[in-house]
């Protein structure tokens, strides 16, 4: 509830016009019966035909005034609605904006994607039919309570068939909810799939493996057509049997009705509201059994993106706000992934870089070296130890201070649908165009300007019209455009050749910016150019100083060395 208590608010003032709207709406419906019952008894009985015209008359106006009301109920009902739909789905993107690295790793983007697509609909769905769910208690009370004024008798077969109707609404509602659940679940599912494939499209051509790929789809297609027709079953028994019961109940009325003629404790006029008031139950008991299993699939909606709303948000931004330098230091630092094997990816990591050195992270895969980058950009807490910048604890900083202050070139460069200029420009979106030029010629970026519209020329989704080369050197100019004091490129020059690479590090090595670089590399001759080449294994720092240092202490990077540079050379 504390969601729409939330939307509530906002939309407070047509909520309860609208909802005023619904009452004086059920309030004209319900006079309906009544004023078909005076036109038979006093009208039509009694052969007066002015009657007939009075209370035929009165009951033509009070149908208008309720259409009214319904109209503007109907305006305000979807105004309200969509409105709260556009708000949540922002809210939504807003949270998952500021979702910390735990909620990002836990949440599926599939399943997110589902959340604020079907569930936000389902929601918004709801929402529209509220007025329903308002309109039809008051009709169903309203028209037992007329029913029993006109003929209290007959009203005892009204009472046992809402008492039988209101049993199974709450068997529906029970069975319903876990149902609706899995059926959630399962169409998270099957985004997800769509979602690997598209991002795999092209290693699945690659090694032929349709079959498979087609085969999760049907597995997950077909787990969401049986979570559909579960869902569905409980809807499909229980509607049938309250209409027969609602039937039953229309024919004991209909036949007590009579016997109560026959014995003048009924009029005709009663007999035939009552069959009116029977029909408007029937109507408002199916409209809450439908409206409830909707709110059973809401409920189900609601707490899937309340989970959302609750998750664990990035690091506050309380801190001080500083203008950081390049000094980093890590002091005993030791770190194990949230929900992950518990084994710390870092172990007791102590290293410091002074403003405008270049370090360079060397070893092997699964040594922690990406890891050391997420942790200085604070992405994820550690567990013991400190990491400062410019002698200031991170933790204590504003983060949006400690990332201003770092730019990072990632292993998988991720450039976003639009022209190259405004992928470069992501960085700095106060940078010129000749500040994007220079960038992307430190970046060895010259291809840019064969394109066919140079730097306005379009790139596609994920950027799946230019080769992997080339999106590294427009990932470099966009990290180098930010002017961050410190510039982390994770693997980033790894679709590079040789000679283009060296280019890109004198750019970058330039002591005229006194930018602090850390290069986190698997190569031997990109790391042995650095100031400082630290060596990870197993989380650990098992060596740290020159090259030349290191050639004579590590035994590991002297086996990267002999590994990459010796086997070449003798190659």
């Amino acid at each position: 509830m504390g969601l729409y208590n939330k939307y509530f608010k906002r939309y407070k003032l047509p909520f309860l016009i609208a909802v005023t709207c619904v009452v004086f709406e059920a309030f004209c419906d319900l006079l309906g019966p009544t004023l078909m019952s005076n036109i038979i008894n006093t009208g039509i009985e009694q052969g007066s035909l002015s009657k007939v015209y009075y209370w035929g008359a009165l009951m033509l106006i009070v149908t208008g005034i309720g259409a009214c009301f319904a109209v503007t109920r109907n305006i305000l009902a979807s105004k309200v609605s969509q409105r709260m739909g556009a708000d949540l789905r922002y809210d939504l993107f807003k949270k998952i904006m500021s979702f910390s690295e735990v909620s990002a790793d836990k949440l599926e983007s599939g399943s997110l994607i589902t959340r604020m697509t079907n569930d936000t609909a389902q929601i918004v769905q709801f929402n529209g039919i509220m007025r329903i769910f308002l309109k039809a208690p008051i009709t169903c009370v309203g028209s037992i309570v007329l029913a029993s004024i006109l003929n209290f008798r007959l009203s005892i077969i009204i009472y046992s068939v809402v008492a039988v109707v209101g049993v199974l609404i709450v068997i529906s509602m029970k069975l319903s909810y876990p149902r609706f659940y899995k059926l959630q679940k399962a169409m998270d599912k099957v985004n997800s799939v769509v979602q690997e494939y598209l991002i795999g499209v092209r290693l699945v051509k690659a090694f032929g493996t349709y079959d498979k790929e087609t085969d999760k789809f049907e597995e997950a297609n077909l787990n969401l057509m049986k979570m559909g027709v579960s869902s569905q079953m409980i809807i499909t028994f229980i509607s049938p049997l309250m209409t027969l019961i609602v039937g039953i109940g229309t024919v004991v009325v209909i036949l007590t009705g009579s016997k109560l003629f026959l014995s003048r404790l009924a009029s005709p006029g009663d007999i035939s509201a009552f069959t009116i008031y029977m029909a408007q139950i029937l109507t408002s008991l199916i409209m809450i059994t439908n409206i409830f299993n909707t709110f059973v699939r809401t409920k189900a909606s609601t707490s899937r993106i309340k989970e959302v709303i609750d998750a664990e948000e990035d690091f506050n931004h309380d801190g001080k706000a500083v203008q950081l330098k390049g000094a980093v230091e890590f002091k005993n630092v030791t770190f194990a992934y949230p929900n992950g094997s518990g084994v710390p990816a870092i172990k007791d990591l102590s290293f410091s870089m002074r403003e405008g050195e270049s370090l360079a992270i060397i070893g092997p895969t699964g040594s922690g070296k990406s890891t050391i980058a997420w942790l200085l950009l604070r992405f994820y807490d550690i567990d013991s130890g400190e990491i400062l910048i410019n002698d200031n604890n991170i933790k204590e900083l504003d983060i949006t201070s400690v990332r201003n202050a770092i730019a990072i070139v990632p292993q998988k460069p991720m450039l976003f649908s639009g022209s190259v200029a405004e992928n470069i420009s992501w960085g700095n979106n106060k940078s010129k165009e000749d500040m994007i030029k220079e960038a992307a010629a430190k970046a060895q970026a010259s291809f840019i300007d064969k394109m066919p519209e140079g730097y306005h020329s379009t790139l596609g989704s994920s950027a799946v019209n230019i080769s992997g080369g080339q999106k590294q050197r427009i990932s470099i100019a966009r990290g180098i455009l930010k002017q961050a004091p410190v510039l982390i490129l994770d693997d980033a020059t790894s679709a590079l050749d040789a000679v283009t690479e060296a280019k890109v590090r004198d750019n970058l090595n330039s002591k005229e910016t006194n930018q602090t670089i850390i290069t986190i590399t698997q190569r031997c001759g990109t790391a042995m150019f650095a100031d400082k080449i630290l060596v990870m294994d197993n989380g650990r720092k098992v060596g740290y100083g020159t090259h030349d240092e290191l050639m004579e202490s590590c035994e590991i990077y002297q086996d990267i060395y002999k590994t990459q540079i010796e086997s070449s050379r003798e190659a």
